[in-house]
């Protein structure tokens, strides 16, 4: 059998010039980086911004488990299957991070015959956007020591300063560091630390950003620290947003690759979706809308995370009304949720899939609360019998859930034709009553608290004496009216990532806030989420070669 990295290196893929044509995108229309990857200009955008909208379909999933969802095979097996049906399709999903590429959860571009490509220079570096990011954030974090070390004019709390730096690997030495030693020619010494750049504000400010004129106006809107007097300084006023944006000139256009099938898509933004809002950028993702009927999006992890911030952060920022949800899910990992062990997932459990259904049906339960209808995807495993996967279907057929089979890993966009009947019979039958799940004028406690009982199923919220006095602060300095963005584990429902399937009787516990001015939003930090992941026993940087030019190992 093939490897994704095999598959990907022999296809021959369409100049993208007839990528973007098949867009009604002009050779004009686009900057070329290569024969196969190009960036939209602004021009354009602006251009086809008076055309009216296609139908908007989010693709999201289960509680993820090691067992693997395939949520992004997913995405874009189902806008191969659409064009396969004589539909006018494109996806629009986020660019993979090189620091989980190195680490445990490999790349992000699809797998089997459900990719898009090139795999390799998408996972790897793409077409820059991470870098100049990672760049224009630590241009800040450099000012802002710099402007405390020449001086300090605003007056700055050394203890109130909330900038970090960041880097696109997983590298835990970095969580926490010290600045400034060897004496008073490197600045004033203080603690600080690395984040990941998926984490980065200025990836998720770029991402919620309309047009170039708006990015600059949230990355002035950025708060560095505290003033002694417990004002706020920002980017603008270390005189740094300029500098930032000119860093930032050309990753705030979209990148236009295609899928194996050759089916358009925009792969744009990294944003983490347990740390920050999880989705791609709202400019390709706009842009998409305006050039195709149907547009395939995703949102990271399930629909806790990802798909709640789609909705009440992303589609209120940007306007969306998605016309309905995908909710990915396997056998074998309900069966996970259900009590089977890793090891034994192979084996049929249909006693383990019947109690796995719970956090099947929650997450159904949960695109339903902001009045989408969802979709189940069955995506098929080799290992899954015939009676699991006929015993899953009727169990959702039962409770009047659309579902489909589908195998585009293994088939390709054949594979996943009648999972896009399925969503196209849906938006026909059910339209959808898109709603947020909250109101921005009411307290942000209040925000949490509605999505900890009614997404999460929490009983109760408790909020520890930091995160009180956080969000006291953040409210006073007038950011009360953002919406929220819970940094929670990915593993639960819950705040404890143990806590498999669907649990009940739970707190949530808030141990911080953070107010990201410049994204829009208030970061709230639950459990022991952390911002800088670190890498695992077996990194899979250690199966990586290259070989007579080609690169191996990467997934």
């Amino acid at each position: 059998m093939l490897t994704d990295v095999e598959i990907a290196q022999q296809a021959v893929p369409e100049p993208i010039t007839a990528v973007a044509g098949r867009l009604g995108l002009a050779e004009t229309d686009i900057e070329l980086y290569g024969p196969v990857k190009a960036k939209v200009t602004m021009d354009a955008i602006h251009r086809f911004a008076d055309r009216p909208d296609g139908r908007l379909i989010l693709v999201t999933g289960i509680t993820p488990t090691p067992a693997g969802e395939g949520k992004t095979t997913t995405t874009i097996g189902l806008g191969d299957a659409l064009r396969r049906l004589g539909h006018s399709a494109c996806i629009a999903i986020r660019e993979p991070s090189l620091g989980p590429c190195f680490g445990l959860k490999g790349g992000a571009t699809g797998g089997g015959y459900a990719q898009v490509i090139p795999m390799v220079d998408i996972n790897l570096h793409f077409n820059g956007d991470f870098h100049a990011i990672t760049s224009a954030h630590n241009l800040l974090s450099a000012l802002l020591d710099n402007h405390i070390h020449r001086g300090d004019a605003f007056n700055i709390d050394p203890y109130e300063v909330m900038w970090r730096r960041v880097i696109d690997m997983n590298d835990r030495s970095l969580r926490e560091i010290v600045t400034g030693l060897g004496g008073r020619a490197n600045g004033l010494p203080r603690q600080t630390g690395f984040d990941i750049t998926t984490a980065s504000e200025v990836m998720a400010l770029l991402c919620l950003a309309t047009d170039l004129e708006d990015l600059k106006r949230r990355l002035a809107r950025i708060v560095v620290a505290l003033d002694r007097q417990g004002n706020p300084v920002t980017a603008e006023a270390l005189k740094a947003s300029g500098a930032m944006a000119v860093l930032l000139r050309d990753a705030i256009k979209p990148n236009l690759v295609q899928t194996l099938e050759g089916t358009p898509a925009f792969v744009h933004g990294g944003p983490f979706g347990n740390i920050a809002h999880g989705c791609s950028s709202v400019i390709a993702t706009r842009l998409a809308l305006k050039l195709a009927d149907y547009v395939i999006t995703e949102a990271g992890f399930g629909s806790d995370l990802g798909a709640e911030k789609f909705f009440n952060i992303k589609c209120r920022t940007a306007g969306l009304t998605p016309a309905c949800a995908v909710v990915v899910a396997t056998v074998r990992a309900l069966k996970m949720h259900g009590g089977a062990a890793k090891d034994r997932l192979a084996e049929p459990d249909t006693a383990a899939l019947e109690r796995g259904l719970d956090n099947l049906w929650k997450h159904c339960e949960n695109v339903e609360l902001h009045g989408v209808p969802p979709v189940v995807a069955v995506n098929r495993f080799e290992s899954d019998s015939e009676e699991e996967l006929s015993l899953l279907i009727q169990r959702c057929r039962e409770r009047g859930i659309c579902v489909a089979l589908a195998d585009h890993w293994k088939r390709g966009g054949e594979g996943a034709e009648d999972l896009a009947r399925a969503v196209l019979e849906t938006i026909s039958n059910r339209p959808s009553n898109f709603r947020f799940l909250y109101d921005l004028d009411r307290p942000i406690e209040e925000k949490v608290e509605t999505i900890a009982r009614q997404v999460y199923g929490a009983d109760r919220v408790v909020f520890t004496l930091e995160a009180e006095k956080k969000l006291a602060l953040i409210t006073r300095l007038g950011f009360g009216g953002l919406p929220v963005c819970m940094a929670k584990t990915q593993n639960s429902l819950s705040d404890d990532p143990l806590l498999l399937g669907r649990p009940a009787g739970f707190r949530l516990t808030v141990r911080d806030a953070r107010v990201s001015a410049g994204a829009g939003f208030v970061v709230i930090y639950t459990g022991t989420i952390m911002t800088m992941p670190g890498l695992p026993p077996r990194p899979a940087a250690e199966n990586m070669q290259l070989v007579d030019g080609q690169v191996v190992g990467l997934s």
